[in-house]
This record gives C-alpha cells, sequence and structure tokens, in this order.
C-alpha cells in the first residue's frame, strides 16, 4: 500500500522593499523566507553589483512598471557583525575618495570624483564621477586606482542631478536641503512645458537648478494647473459674470479662478460664476429655432413628425368611407 502523499500548503510570495542609500531607489526582493522581517531591519541581498546590504523600507507592492517578476531573493539577515563592518568601511569612504581626486589630478583628466562607495564587506570599492566629456579615457585611472586599494575598483558614471543628491547642500530656492537629497527617491522627466503651463517666467536662473537642469519642482503642481485649466475659459475670451459681461485676462488655476476686466475694473470669479457668451448665444439660438424648420436638421425629428402626420391624416380618411 503506497504512503499518502502529504501536500505542501502554498505560500504566496512576501515582497519587501530594500533601499540601499538614506533617500535612494527602493528595490523589490522575495522575503518569503523571513516572515518574521520587520520594517528597517537589515538584510543581505545579491545584486548585479555583487552582495550588498540594504536597509527594508516598505511591505508595499512595486509599481505597475517595476512589477515584473522574477525577484531575487533575500539572502539573509543582517548581523551586528554586519552591521559593525559596514560601519568600517563606511568611515573609510572619505579617505578613498580624497585619493581618487588626487589620482584624477595627478592624470589630467576632465572627471569629478563625487563620492566613493564601499560594499558593505569591503569586497568592491566604486568610485563615483560626473564627466566633462561624453567618453573620457579612464584606463589609467582604473589602474593606478586599483594598485592602491585592495577591494576591486570600479568607476560609474553618474548624471548632474545625481551628483547634485550625493552632494547635498542648500537649494536654488533657498531650502537648507535639496528636495533631491531630502526626499525624493527617484527623478522624474521634466520639460520646459511644465513651466509654461504654470505661467513661470523661463527665466533659466529662475527654472534651473544647482545641478544645471531643470528644477525637480516644476513638476509638484503641474498636473493641478492641467487639470484646473480644462475647466477655465482661455484667455480673451468674452464672459458673463456677476458683475456683468467682460473678457478674461488672466487665470488663476489653482484658485479655480479667472480675472475677468469689466470696463476699467478687474474682478476675480470663480469658475461656477463664469458663463462662456458665445456657448450661451448659441445654445440660446438653438432653443428659439424648433428642429425641422431648417434646412440643415439631421436629428431626424422634422422626418419622423412628417410621416406621423401624414399616417394620421389617412387613417382619418378611412373612417369616413366606412
Amino acid at each position: 500500500m503506497e504512503a499518502p502523499v502529504t501536500e505542501i500548503p502554498h505560500r504566496e510570495q512576501t515582497l519587501v522593499g530594500v533601499r540601499f542609500m538614506p533617500v535612494g531607489k527602493i528595490y523589490h526582493f522575495d522575503a518569503t523566507r523571513f516572515p518574521d522581517l520587520r520594517k528597517s531591519d537589515w538584510v543581505i541581498v545579491t545584486t548585479s553589483r555583487g552582495r550588498q546590504m540594504g536597509e527594508v523600507a516598505t511591505f508595499d507592492p512595486p509599481k505597475h512598471g517595476d512589477a515584473d517578476g522574477p525577484f531575487k531573493a533575500i539572502d539573509r539577515i543582517a548581523t551586528n557583525r554586519d552591521l559593525a563592518v559596514r560601519h568600517y568601511w563606511t568611515q573609510k569612504e572619505t579617505e578613498a575618495m580624497v585619493i581618487g581626486r588626487e589620482k584624477v589630478k595627478e592624470l589630467g583628466l576632465p572627471v569629478k570624483i563625487v563620492k566613493a562607495e564601499y560594499a558593505f564587506d569591503g569586497s568592491r570599492l566604486a568610485f563615483l564621477y560626473t564627466a566633462e566629456e561624453e567618453r573620457p579615457e579612464l584606463g589609467t585611472l582604473q589602474q593606478d586606482l586599483q594598485r592602491s586599494f585592495k577591494a576591486k575598483v570600479e568607476l560609474r558614471l553618474v548624471g548632474p542631478r545625481d551628483a547634485a543628491k550625493i552632494i547635498g547642500g542648500s537649494g536654488a530656492c533657498g531650502l537648507e536641503v535639496r528636495c533631491c537629497s531630502a526626499f525624493l527617491t527617484e527623478f522624474s522627466p521634466i520639460s520646459i512645458k511644465m513651466a509654461k503651463e504654470q505661467g513661470i517666467s523661463l527665466n533659466p536662473q529662475e527654472i534651473t537648478g544647482m545641478c544645471g537642469r531643470l528644477r525637480c519642482c516644476l513638476i509638484y503642481e503641474y498636473e493641478q494647473y492641467v487639470d484646473a485649466r480644462r475647466t477655465l475659459p482661455r484667455r480673451g475670451k468674452e464672459v458673463g459674470t456677476p458683475h456683468g459681461a467682460g473678457k478674461v485676462v488672466d487665470l488663476l488655476p489653482l484658485k479655480e479662478s479667472a480675472l475677468v476686466q469689466i470696463g476699467e475694473a478687474t474682478f476675480v470669479v470663480h469658475r461656477e460664476d463664469i458663463q462662456p457668451l458665445a456657448e450661451l448665444e448659441a445654445f440660446q439660438k438653438k432653443a428659439a429655432s424648433p428642429c425641422g424648420e431648417g434646412k440643415g436638421c439631421t436629428c431626424g425629428h422634422a422626418k419622423k413628425k412628417r410621416k406621423s402626420q401624414s399616417s394620421g391624416s389617412g387613417d382619418g380618411g378611412d373612417g369616413g368611407a366606412e
């Protein structure tokens, strides 16, 4: 007699978001093997850049664009020794960055090292740099740095916005900490259209951040402006208001209002109190003209009316004959 087969209960995959920098992008990993994992725990994972230590930041599912699997599993929960080793190598990063900058200066290369980043166990050392040229030749720099360190040395190019996030400092608007360093985990595409939609001056000094790119904050209220403008009349349009008829001279999208000039005075009018005169006049004209009298009627109402009248006339004739 065969032994009964014991079915193993199915366990749903548990995903957690892991962050490798204090204000960095969140990457999702499979934490099914660690049901007691909590937020702020440190874990060891394997990535395309080797083994890394990260902090559990969220248990929220990945966004739609990042939901494609499979997801790599967490290797293990970090121990106190792992944390102590990570702290030791973190203290060595400033020294490594100074050495890297000295090598760049000796070789006269058109690059700037913005950060040196050790792996948690000191096995890898990445130098993050920005470049004035598109593809500078860094073979000699790579060799010199490799001879200076026991760890495996990598050179990693970063963009101006990433460099500004790493360096930190005050923002162009006066904030003590730049948005990218304070809370932005990812950079969104920014276009000049966003400044135009919000009526912001296109002066480069007013719309450019410390990184030399368009400010990230241009996207903060962009959607609200777009949605609000859909419900407001265009500039120059004749409208009716409780104060009388006038012309729209400016829009206040976030207040859902418009500035309307009536004679020599200007009034702020909420969108609910604005009546588009051209549309209202057309509606009144249409209401005053019964359907079917015009030659351009296409609704079929007049045709049905004539057919009904013809049918009623025929029925009355037959009744009289009987």
